[in-house]
């Protein structure tokens, strides 16, 4: 039995103990208050563990242990190349446990072993070898000064980061954060979403037996309104980093301003636009980009493109591809390896997405396919990929985030409608523009009012590129040598010569 079959994890499964308490300086421990709260897998909808409950006492100790250590210099004073070493050993580590962090991911989430097995484990891994390998290359600078002065620009960490991540991506998230963070020598405190805590809490022993000192990592699982804002309102935080909703980044904001003005960092929410011109050079290609761009991961990606924009002349062919597509993703058991799509986050949200469907169709929207209809539709955490059609801007699936897989069509008539179109949102995450025409492309790349923008292709990239948006999707920027900047502070030292 390998793991190419579902009876191998579930064995793994079953098999598993899972950790379940909160890691703080450098050991696992209990919740001060001793509470704890129920995890449960989406698919089997059963109890995985009871969790500690991270609240303001946890952050205290946390934001304490990390400031310590940090003050006294071991990883915040280390140089690059020792940092560097530590965290290729802890990314060596993950590669090793990638089964474990892989099993944990897919129980927590309800996502198809096959997506946490190929994309989200072998993507914390790279990002923190990347910023591991990018920290001891990066220099500062000296200004052109007049002859009489030398003036040293430095970047030096920023101190203690809490970041708190989402349960889409729970383990990818959180590394695109602590790559940099750490690499850049400030301590950490990770504050899992309560909903996917389970990959975070395991990294903490992985993190000791790599070497990093204790305190530069703390890992807090607990709710937003306890741990999270604790964590925002604390005064002895530097730097907030955080991806989730616009309704908490906005809140996170608040709480900066009215502590201690900590640098905020925030990754909310999308509304992507997906627009096809009729001179798309490739419509199945486009087809099938477009149905991976929203039903991949049971379209829970802040940037998905779920708003897909075609061209009045072909939009009825490419529907017709679009459905081909759509149908190769079919919900089934996330432990299974040939599964493609798997549960909901919960069966909550399921009926909140179920419930977009219904408030497009009240609205005038025509269902083009429903994925209400689909083999384990008696299930509550399932939800297939859906296709409402004729849907206007004004209405509340063009306009709000779904955050599953439900895809609103438009059709347009030139390149400014479709302009018009896709930036009529409060959102500027991401956008994608299909056609054959490379003045057309570099027209609209220019005035797409998006913080990434894909020509002929959705949501590709990797590391070496900044991910954020504009406008309401939030500031500051994920991956890159951008992200480093989030992390520092830049210094000038300005030295007079006699």
């Amino acid at each position: 039995m390998d793991f190419h079959h579902l009876q191998y994890w579930q064995h793994r499964a079953q098999a598993l103990n899972i950790e379940n308490r909160l890691f703080i300086n450098g050991r696992y421990q209990q919740a001060a208050e001793g509470e704890t709260f129920t995890l449960e897998d989406p698919a089997a909808q059963r109890e995985l563990t009871q969790v500690a409950r991270g609240s303001s006492a946890d952050i205290d100790l946390a934001v304490s242990a990390a400031r310590e250590v940090f003050e006294r210099g071991d990883w915040s004073r280390a140089a690059p190349a020792q940092r560097k070493a530590t965290l290729l050993q802890l990314a060596a580590l993950m590669e090793q446990h990638h089964e474990e962090l892989a099993l944990l991911e897919t129980l927590d989430t309800g996502k198809p072993i096959l997506h946490s097995l190929r994309d989200d484990v072998p993507g914390a891994i790279r990002c923190l070898r990347w910023y591991a390998e990018a920290v001891d290359k990066v220099y500062g600078e000296i200004a052109p000064t007049g002859g009489d002065a030398l003036a040293l620009i430095e970047r030096e960490p920023i101190g203690v980061v809490g970041a708190i991540v989402p349960w889409n991506f729970p383990l990818l998230l959180a590394c695109w954060k602590l790559g940099p963070a750490l690499a850049t020598g400030n301590s950490v405190i990770l504050k899992p979403s309560e909903k996917s805590p389970l990959s975070a809490i395991y990294l903490g022993k992985l993190a000791k037996q790599a070497g990093l000192p204790d305190g530069v990592l703390n890992i807090i699982p607990g709710y937003g309104q306890d741990a999270g804002k604790a964590l925002a309102l604390h005064n002895d935080v530097d730097a907030l980093t955080f991806t989730g909703s616009t309704q908490v980044a906005k809140q996170l904001m608040i709480y900066a301003g009215q502590s201690n003005m900590k640098r905020v960092w925030l990754e909310a929410g999308g509304k992507s636009a997906n627009i096809i011109f009729a001179d798309c050079p490739d419509l199945d290609k486009a087809a099938q980009g477009a149905a991976a761009g929203i039903f991949y991961n049971q379209g829970q990606v802040c940037i998905a493109g779920t708003r897909l924009l075609v061209e009045e002349s072909i939009q009825q062919e490419f529907l017709q591809a679009l459905r081909k597509h759509a149908a190769a993703f079919v919900p089934g058991d996330p432990l299974d390896p040939t599964t493609v799509m798997g549960t909901l986050i919960d069966q909550a949200h399921c009926e909140k997405v179920a419930g977009y469907i219904e408030q497009g169709l009240s609205q005038g929207a025509a269902l083009f396919l429903d994925g209400r209809e689909h083999p384990r539709s008696g299930h509550a955490g399932y939800l297939g990929p859906t296709i409402l059609t004729q849907v206007d801007n004004a209405m509340s699936v063009a306009r709000d985030e779904i955050f599953g897989p439900v895809l609103a069509v438009t059709s347009f008539n030139g390149e400014q409608q479709a302009l018009q179109l896709a930036n009529d949102s409060e959102y500027g995450l991401g956008a994608a523009v299909w056609t054959r025409d490379l003045s057309r492309a570099h027209r609209m790349a220019r005035q797409l009012k998006a913080g990434s923008v894909f020509v002929n292709n959705y949501n590709d990239g990797d590391m070496t590129v900044p991910f954020g948006g504009y406008k309401q999707s939030g500031n500051g920027r994920d991956k890159s040598l951008h992200a480093l900047d989030k992390f520092t502070e830049l210094k000038t030292t300005w030295i007079s010569l006699e």
